[in-house]
């Protein structure tokens, strides 16, 4: 919720810098921070969306609403990132040297040292939380605070050297790295929603509890994971001897659920049982001689 107050004062101070100086430069940093606005906006209420119970049509949770945030921001960062552009070129064509440099950069420089505090803020939330949303957020306004330090710098050299066209150059400089910046927050988010896989160190984590947890069992297969947002879905086939009961393989289920979940918070999980002599297939976890 505060990253909207927060956004709209930042995009309140790069416009006026930009009013004071006519800088396109500090235009295309204005021009980024009104695509934070619009994130904000959107984050705020998918988040909100995003963390309803599961429901009769959503019966695995609504945790992928997250990734169509990040998709929407990685879209207007790219559409703002051409508008730079746009504006930078015909800059090039006709540059002229910024009116009041000194006030603008100030007034920038402050905005910077919100957004940097605000970035940071953010990138903690969504790693602690596993929100793709805010995680997103974060890491795109943290390019805008990189943005903005290198608008000062090159400003500083364009008002010193006295050459105007350093301004709108710079310009188009700032809409590559928001482009690129675009571009990975869209590839991550498409991964999200293309079920991608749990990352290394948390497979990982599931086969060392799996191994040391499964007393009982005689083989563990078909091993399958996917990230959602915040959660997270796992199954896989855990062979038993032939001749145990229900019960006993209730148990060794149980065992398992409490073990993946201390590593892997938010774990939903699926564990199908099925007597010795099965084919096994699948990505297969080696238990011999662990957890017996």
């Amino acid at each position: 919720m505060w990253g909207i107050p927060i956004s709209i004062g930042v995009l309140g101070l790069k416009l006026g810098a930009w009013w004071v100086t006519g800088s396109v430069a500090l235009l295309s940093d204005g021009l980024e921070s009104l695509v934070n606005v619009a994130a904000a906006f959107i984050a705020y209420f998918v988040i909100r969306y995003a963390q309803r119970p599961a429901d009769e049509d959503h019966q695995f949770g609504h945790h992928k609403a997250e990734y169509i945030s990040a998709v929407l921001e990685g879209v207007l960062i790219v559409v703002a990132a051409l508008l730079i552009i746009q504006e930078a070129w015909q800059a090039v064509l006709a540059p002229a040297m910024p009116e009041a440099p000194w006030l603008g950069l100030g007034i920038n420089a402050i905005a910077g040292v919100i957004n940097a505090v605000w970035a940071t803020t953010l990138i903690r939330a969504g790693r602690a939380h596993r929100s793709p949303a805010l995680s997103a957020d974060g890491q795109h306004i943290m390019s805008d605070v990189v943005t903005s330090a290198g608008v000062f710098v090159g400003l500083v050299l364009a008002v010193l050297t006295g050459y105007a066209i350093l301004d709108p150059l710079l310009a188009i400089f700032v809409a590559i790295n928001i482009l690129w910046q675009g571009y990975k927050v869209i590839s991550h988010s498409l991964g999200g929603l293309m079920d991608k896989a749990l990352e290394p160190e948390e497979e990982t984590a599931v086969h060392e509890a799996i191994t040391n947890h499964c007393g009982g069992a005689l083989d563990v297969h078909d091993l399958k994971s996917r990230r959602a947002g915040s959660a997270a879905f796992i199954d896989f086939h855990l062979v038993v001897p032939a001749k145990m009961t229900v019960r006993e393989a209730h148990e060794i289920c149980d065992r398992l659920e409490d073990a993946i979940k201390a590593v892997i918070p938010g774990a939903t999980l699926a564990i199908h049982v099925e007597p010795e002599g099965e084919h096994a297939h699948g990505q297969t976890v080696s238990i011999e001689g662990i957890g017996k």
